[in-house]
């Protein structure tokens, strides 16, 4: 169900925090606090920009502070995995759909020395 809704909400007109927000509290069990919203578009931008490891701060939620191993920050690629972003995200170096996937025959694998035989 998760990966439907979350490409049904991606697909509308509304705003993209609102998108987000409805799948983190939606699609996650237990919800995601919505909180999470904003860091989540900070690793959206960082992958636009190619910058997978960039830092992203994580927000308080009340007086309890959310961290990623012990730290207040974490990795934009482990942000948008944890929490399902793949369909806010731009196709990737490790994409592996039929447009993105690079093919070789047998003859240009054994010539360029990766023995493929």
């Amino acid at each position: 169900m998760g990966s439907v809704t979350a490409l049904g909400i991606q697909d509308t007109v509304l705003d993209l925090e609102t998108q987000l927000l409805y799948h983190l509290r939606g699609n996650h069990y237990p919800p995601v606090p919505a909180e999470m919203v904003q860091p989540c578009i900070d690793a959206i931008d960082a992958y636009y920009d190619e910058d997978y490891d960039r830092m992203i701060a994580l927000p308080k939620v009340n007086d309890f502070q959310i961290t990623w191993r012990g730290e207040t920050e974490a990795p934009a690629r482990y942000i948008a995995d944890a929490h399902h972003l793949e369909f806010w995200l731009p196709h990737s170096w490790d994409c592996d759909c039929d447009e993105c996937v690079v093919t070789m025959n047998e003859d240009e694998g054994f010539e360029l020395g990766l023995g493929l035989e």
